[in-house]
């Protein structure tokens, strides 16, 4: 199933190491582990794991190829979605993943340590609490874009080494109406995920770019 499961990956990712290969494959059995003892992903989603959260993650890495020693912070990571898929496939960029909710955070920190995932920092925290800085910050389905943008510049860096300025990168259902939260003068990019991935599953999903 595993091998299944990956070629999805490789079909959209087809340079990936074999190291890299072998990780993704890791995530369904111990997503599955630790689903039993501590509920983060639905019991629907988790038969669907690559699709709904792993690729669904990756959208981010189909809109911009991070260059090494950039600094994310996954805001609201949950079981770790987008960090660990992106961990995965950026090794020289540096990632922590904050969640406010301590079992979250758990799960999270056992996965990157099975995976040896050392770009990864766990972090059990609100994001007002985070005082580092960052050149994005990632997330999806945590809140409103009007909610998400001051709290992601209080995060963002003022230093730019990427092909995107600094800013914030969401992953979002509709948001058609979230944009409307947006004073007209702020820099947005949204880009329908079907543009990256061909399956029925991503129709109405969007990734949102906002310039910190």
């Amino acid at each position: 199933m595993a091998a299944e499961q990956t070629e999805l990956i490789r079909k959209y990712f087809g340079d990936l190491t074999e190291e890299q290969v072998t990780k993704f494959g890791m995530l369904e059995p111990l997503y599955r582990e630790w689903n039993d003892k501590i509920n983060v992903i639905s019991r629907k989603d988790i038969d669907n794991l690559y699709m709904h959260h792993v690729l669904h993650s990756l959208a981010i890495a189909k809109f911009m190829r991070f260059v090494p020693d950039t600094q994310i912070v996954d805001l609201g990571t949950g079981g770790g979605f987008p960090g660990i898929p992106l961990a995965i496939l950026f090794p020289e960029c540096r990632f922590s993943l904050v969640d406010s909710v301590r079992k979250k955070i758990t799960v999270v920190e056992a996965v990157a340590e099975a995976l040896q995932l050392q770009n990864v920092t766990p972090r059990n925290a609100r994001i007002e609490e985070i005082r580092d800085k960052f050149d994005f910050v990632v997330t999806r389905a945590v809140a409103k874009v009007d909610v998400l943008l001051p709290w992601a510049r209080k995060v963002l860096s003022p230093r730019h080494k990427n092909m995107y300025p600094n800013g914030l990168i969401a992953l979002k259902g509709d948001v058609r109406e979230e944009l409307r939260l947006l004073p007209k003068y702020e820099y947005r990019e949204v880009m329908p995920v079907t543009d990256y991935f061909d399956e029925p599953y991503f129709e109405g999903k969007f990734l949102l770019y906002v310039q910190g």
